[in-house]
């Protein structure tokens, strides 16, 4: 793994994101080397010759001095990176810009596979509007192992529950979910007491890591060839409709709020989690641009 400390403009990127204003990456590259990670892209623009993966550089910036400015914004805290990969446990960068944000009044939102959030617990409290979520897409850890060097799942699980017991709102990130591999229901039901929100997102594959998992899902399971040629070649849709009915079945059965492409509703603490699926994302998002369009 190469390391390297750089100076960076600024941390706070306004961000094109639905979900937030700015987005933030205390590192550049990853750590946990996951073989679906679409952030892989970044590669284009770093200079780096090694693997994606293999590297991480540090970013350091000048303090910010006027984090008021930021009140009633909302930060994404790991769009391209996971800012609680190993090296924040020495660098301490994301805690930096916590601090620095600290009473700003800015709302923050972090994605993580890592259980070291759990050391800035009480700092991302006093946010208002704090979010976190964990990604787990599978409860066999041998699957896991082979895709990303990440926390374990079982501790991913015990932060999630820490936080929510903490009462800050959390989110079950089932994504990406591998046809036929990943079992969502099984997750569902090993999350549903420690999360506010469970959100589905399928598996894509565009971009260089499209061959990397693709061999490596032949190597696992070559009984499946033939799906994932359908569904990542000839665009067929059917497992993700089919997968979508199984869902609504299960969760009209056992009193779970479900809903399509739609984070605006979160359940409050003791209750079970709103589930959001997210399959059809690509397909919403081009039929608003042609009702924007007038098409």
């Amino acid at each position: 793994m190469k390391i390297k400390e750089i100076n960076a403009k600024g941390i706070m990127t306004k961000s094109n994101l639905p979900v937030a204003d700015y987005s933030v990456n205390p590192y550049v590259g990853c750590s946990h080397a996951c073989e679906y990670c679409y952030a892989s892209f970044m590669k284009r623009f770093t200079n780096h010759d090694e693997p994606w993966g293999e590297f991480v550089d540090v970013k350091y910036w000048e303090p910010i001095k006027n984090a008021g400015k930021y009140a009633g914004r909302e930060a994404f805290f790991g769009s391209v990176t996971d800012c609680y990969q190993p090296c924040e446990a020495k660098y301490g960068r994301t805690r930096a810009l916590l601090e620095q944000l600290s009473g700003s009044g800015i709302s923050i939102s972090i994605a993580t596979k890592s259980d070291l959030v759990l050391r800035d617990l009480d700092l991302i409290k006093t946010f208002p509007h704090a979010r976190v979520s964990f990604s787990i897409n599978t409860l066999d850890e041998n699957f896991r192992r082979t895709m990303d060097r990440a926390a374990s799942i079982s501790r991913r699980l015990d932060a999630m529950k820490q936080f929510y017991d903490a009462g800050i709102e959390t989110t079950c990130f089932i994504s990406p979910i591998f046809p036929k591999i990943t079992d969502p229901i099984e997750i569902i039901e090993a999350a549903k007491d420690r999360c506010n929100l469970v959100w589905l997102e399928n598996l894509n594959l565009r971009g260089d890591y499209r061959p990397r998992v693709l061999k490596t899902v032949h190597e696992l399971h070559p009984e499946l060839d033939a799906l994932y040629r359908d569904i990542y070649s000839f665009g067929d849709m059917t497992y993700w409709h089919e997968l979508d009915e199984k869902l609504k079945k299960y969760t009209a059965e056992n009193g779970f709020t479900y809903l399509r492409d739609d984070d605006t509703k979160t359940a409050r603490h003791g209750e079970l989690p709103v589930v959001v699926n997210y399959f059809f994302h690509e397909q919403v998002k081009k039929s608003a641009k042609k009702a924007a369009e007038g098409k």
